[in-house]
C-alpha cells in the first residue's frame, strides 16, 4: 500500500470510529499514532509522538480559548442574557413572529459575547422558550428558532471555532473576526426572513403579542448597557488596535465577572460552577486539539494532501467545482459529526487543496465555519437540537427537526452568497488593514 492510500485508510478508520461514538479526540489520536508508527521508523515516530501533544497546546495564543469561554460562562451567570432578550422583545415582540425574531437577535448579540454555539443555544433557550410557549407559539417554531439562532455563536466574533481555525492554519484571528462580521449579520437577517415568511404563511404559528409602550422600551433598552459595553470592549478593542485577541479575551473575562459581581450574583457557588464549566469545556477542546495534531501529522506524512491537490489539478476541475464538492462533503459529514471535530479532522487536507487553488484562506475559514454551523442543526446529530431538547423537556427531536428546515434553507442561501461574492468576507478585513 502506498503512503497516500495509508492516509485514506486512516481517514476512513477515524470517520468510522467517530460514527461508532468513539470520542473523536481518542479516535484521531489512536489513528494518528498507529499510522505514524506504521509509515515511519520507530525512532523518528516516537520522537514526534512524544513532542506533538505538548506542541499542540503550549502556544501562548491558545490562552484566548479558555478566556473567551470564561467570558461567555459568566456573562450567562450575570443575567445579561435575560436583559438582552427583554430589550429586543420590547422593540420587536409585537411584530409577526416577534418573539422568535427577538430570540434570533438576542442569540446574535449573545453569540458576540460567548463565542460558542452550544452556550448560546442553552442560555437563550432557558430564557426565551418559556416566554414563547406561554404566548402560544408553535413548539416547532419556538425550538427551531433557538437552535438556529444558537449557531450564530459559531460565526459572529469572537468565535471559538474561528480562533481554532486561525491557530491551526496560522491565519490572523483579527482578520477572521472581521471577515465573519458581515456574514454573521447576513445569517441573522436570513433567519429573521425565514421566521417572517413562515408566520405570514401560517399566522397561527406565532400569535401576536401586545405592543410595549415607549417608556418601557427605553427602560428595557437601558438594561442592555452591560452587553453593549462588553461587545465594544472586546470587538471594538481588537479592531481599534488597542488589544490583541488574547488581551481582548482577558479584558472580556475580567469584565464579565465584574458585571456578575455588580449585579449581586457572584457567590462562591456561582464562581465554582463557572470555573468548573470553563475548565470542562477547555479540557474538551484541548484534548481534541491534541488528537488533531497527531492525526494531521500522520496525514501530512502520508502525502495525502499533496496527492489530493495533484489529483484535482490533473482532473482539470474548475476551482469553483472543487469548492462545490467540498461544501457537499461537509454538509453530508455534518449530519454525523459535531462541527469542531469535523473541522479538525479535515482542515489540513482541505486547507491545502483550497489554498493550492489560489483561494483566500480568510474567505475559506469563514466559509468553512459557516458550513460547519449548518451541521449543528442538521439531524440526526445536530448538537443544538439536543441542547434545546435538554433545556425544554416538552420538545421532542422530531418536533425541532421539522421546524429547523426553513432555517437550513436560509443557511444554504447564505453559503451560495458567500461563494458567489467573496468580497462579503474580504471587504472589512481590507478596510481595517488586517493582514494575514
Amino acid at each position: 500500500m502506498s503512503l497516500e492510500w495509508a492516509g485514506v485508510a486512516g481517514f476512513l478508520v477515524t470517520l468510522v470510529l467517530a460514527l461508532l461514538r468513539v470520542p473523536v479526540a481518542l479516535a484521531m489520536a489512536l489513528v494518528g499514532t498507529v499510522g505514524t508508527l506504521l509509515i515511519m521508523d520507530w525512532t523518528s515516530a516516537t520522537y514526534v509522538m512524544a513532542s506533538l501533544p505538548f506542541e499542540a497546546i503550549y502556544p501562548y495564543s491558545l490562552s484566548v480559548v479558555p478566556l473567551f469561554i470564561f467570558m461567555g460562562v459568566f456573562a450567562a451567570h450575570s443575567g445579561l442574557s435575560g436583559n438582552l432578550y427583554r430589550g429586543i422583545v420590547a422593540f420587536a415582540g409585537h411584530r409577526p413572529g416577534g418573539l422568535a425574531v427577538a430570540t434570533v437577535g438576542a442569540c446574535a448579540v449573545f453569540g458576540a459575547i460567548s463565542g460558542s454555539s452550544l452556550a448560546t443555544a442553552a442560555t437563550m433557550g432557558r430564557v426565551s422558550l418559556p416566554e414563547m410557549q406561554s404566548r402560544g407559539y408553535a413548539p416547532s417554531l419556538a425550538g427551531a428558532s433557538v437552535a438556529a439562532g444558537g449557531t450564530l455563536g459559531v460565526l459572529i466574533p469572537p468565535s471559538i471555532m474561528l480562533v481554532i481555525y486561525g491557530l491551526m492554519t496560522e491565519q490572523s484571528i483579527g482578520a477572521l473576526f472581521a471577515g465573519a462580521m458581515l456574514p454573521g449579520l447576513l445569517a441573522t437577517a436570513l433567519y429573521v426572513l425565514a421566521i417572517v415568511i413562515q408566520v405570514v404563511r401560517k399566522p397561527d404559528l406565532a400569535p401576536p403579542s401586545d405592543r410595549v409602550p415607549w417608556r418601557e422600551r427605553l427602560v428595557a433598552l437601558g438594561g442592555m448597557w452591560d452587553a453593549a459595553l462588553l461587545i465594544i470592549l472586546v470587538i471594538g478593542g481588537i479592531y481599534a488596535g488597542i488589544f490583541s485577541p488574547t488581551e481582548a479575551a482577558a479584558v472580556g473575562a475580567g469584565a464579565s465577572i465584574l458585571f456578575t459581581a455588580l449585579r449581586g450574583k457572584l457567590s462562591f457557588k456561582v464562581l465554582r460552577s463557572g470555573m468548573t464549566e470553563t475548565a470542562s469545556m477547555t479540557g474538551m477542546i484541548f484534548l481534541i486539539l491534541i488528537g488533531a495534531a497527531l492525526f494531521n501529522f500522520f496525514i501530512e506524512a502520508s502525502g495525502l494532501t499533496q496527492a489530493l491537490v495533484a489529483m484535482i489539478t490533473e482532473a482539470n476541475l474548475s476551482p469553483l467545482m472543487v469548492i462545490v464538492v467540498l461544501l457537499i462533503f461537509y454538509l453530508v459529514l455534518g449530519c454525523f459529526m459535531d462541527s469542531l471535530s469535523m473541522i479538525l479532522l479535515t482542515v489540513t487536507p482541505a486547507f491545502g487543496i483550497v489554498t493550492g487553488l489560489g483561494y483566500d484562506p480568510i474567505w475559506f475559514g469563514v466559509l468553512l465555519v459557516s458550513v460547519a454551523e449548518i451541521g449543528l442543526i442538521t439531524p440526526p446529530i445536530g448538537m443544538n437540537l439536543f441542547v434545546i431538547q435538554g433545556v425544554s423537556k416538552g420538545l421532542t427531536l422530531g418536533t425541532i427537526s421539522r421546524g429547523i428546515l426553513p432555517f437550513m434553507a436560509a443557511d444554504i442561501v447564505r453559503i451560495v452568497i458567500l461563494v458567489a461574492a467573496p468580497a462579503l468576507v474580504l471587504w472589512l478585513p481590507g478596510v481595517l488593514g488586517l493582514g494575514q
